[in-house]
């Protein structure tokens, strides 16, 4: 019986995704990877256990930064404080340049001199020398991986670090060495992602959004196999009955853990399919309940901008005539432009909406569509 965390590792995506940026597999992500998927369905653990490990295996340094850490902080402060804790490991490097030149402090590139007694980069430089930094220091490519990059959207400073990182990405890789910056963004929200390469006004624009494959049957498999050499041989699940539950909870592998852990300790296995089933059920109720409750406290127009918001998706605009007359069949009154403002306004407070910088809308949880449809069904 191993005493190892289960770990579910997925080679062919990641193979997939390395010939990407390589330019060299089907799809060509060498202007960027963007990779989008709902929280809690392992994409971050896909990004630290499978990628970064696969992306050194090529030679090249992978520089990973969570924008939902911190979220009050500026995303240009969290790439940069992340690449100056990757430029320290090529400290013994610098050092070597410098002695040999019989420096104090050795030019990394034209405009930035590292100086030997701290080795990092001084706080107020910008993101494209802090990456040119590090990839001269590295002396190989450099990845870039931004986890829930929809968050540069939610002020002007953020946009500006995703243009910083299209200039340092064009000025990188035009010379004759090839590509030097890869860049790899993933996000929790498609649509906000998406208006990272939507209009020729977006940093990305031109950059496609790929859809991260959820965990299926083969990953519920390899975990009811794992928990079942903990279990004894009377008191074993049903990989199949597994599966349904992983299904009922999303895809989600934190909720189906808990699950199953809490029913493990209970022992009855007669009864481990139906009570998986059903707490797994009972969860989604519970979050569609939430939400249906949410959403019926809500005033007349605002239930009705929000229920064009879900039936238009990326195609919503809040202020067309067809919007308003829409809004006001919805909410059985008339809806002028000035109301359909204020309802937005008190959507955003309750989080429920979400504005980007420069004023386009959209759902703060994408998981309210699937409510929605099923609301409808």
């Amino acid at each position: 019986m191993s005493s190892a965390p289960f770990k579910f590792h997925r080679p062919d995506l990641v193979r997939g995704y390395c010939e990407a940026l390589q330019g060299t597999g089907i799809q060509d992500a060498r202007s960027g990877l963007f990779l989008a998927a709902p929280r809690r369905t392992g994409k971050s653990t896909f990004l630290r256990e499978d990628l970064q490990p696969a992306l050194e295996g090529l030679g090249w340094t992978s520089v990973y930064v969570d924008l939902w850490a911190e979220k009050s902080a500026e995303p240009a402060i969290l790439m940069a404080r992340e690449i100056r804790k990757a430029l320290s490991k090529f400290a013994g490097t610098i050092a070597k340049l410098a002695k040999s030149a019989g420096l104090e402090k050795v030019n990394v590139f034209g405009a930035l001199s590292l100086s030997m007694a701290s080795l990092s980069l001084p706080e107020d430089v910008s993101l494209t020398d802090a990456l040119d930094a590090l990839v001269t220091a590295a002396g190989r490519p450099v990845v870039l991986i931004v986890d829930e990059a929809q968050h540069a959207l939610n002020s002007s400073a953020g946009m500006n670090a995703m243009f910083a990182l299209k200039a340092a990405r064009d000025r990188l890789n035009q010379t004759s060495v090839g590509q030097r910056l890869y860049l790899v963004f993933t996000g929790s929200n498609q649509d906000k992602l998406t208006r990272l390469v939507l209009t020729r006004k977006q940093p990305f624009f031109g950059c496609r959004i790929t859809k991260f494959p959820r965990l299926g049957q083969n990953f519920s498999d390899d975990f009811t196999a794992y928990i079942n050499a903990k279990l004894a041989p009377n008191n074993q699940f049903n990989k199949d009955d597994v599966f349904e539950a992983f299904k009922l909870v999303g895809h989600r592998p934190e909720l189906l853990r808990s699950i199953i852990s809490d029913l493990a300790l209970e022992g009855d296995a007669a009864q481990l399919a139906s009570e998986l089933k059903a707490q797994a059920a009972s969860f989604r109720e519970r979050i569609w309940g939430a939400l249906e409750s949410e959403f019926a406290a809500l005033a007349p127009v605002q239930r009705a901008v929000l229920e064009r918001m879900l039936q238009e998706g990326l195609n919503f605009a809040p202020f067309t005539e067809a919007s308003l007359r829409a809004y006001s069949a919805l909410a059985g009154q008339t809806v002028d432009a000035a109301g359909a403002q204020s309802a937005l306004k008190a959507l955003r407070e309750k989080d429920l909406v979400w504005q980007a910088a420069y004023g386009d809308y959209a759902l703060e949880d994408e998981s309210m569509v699937t409510w929605y449809q099923h609301r409808l069904d």
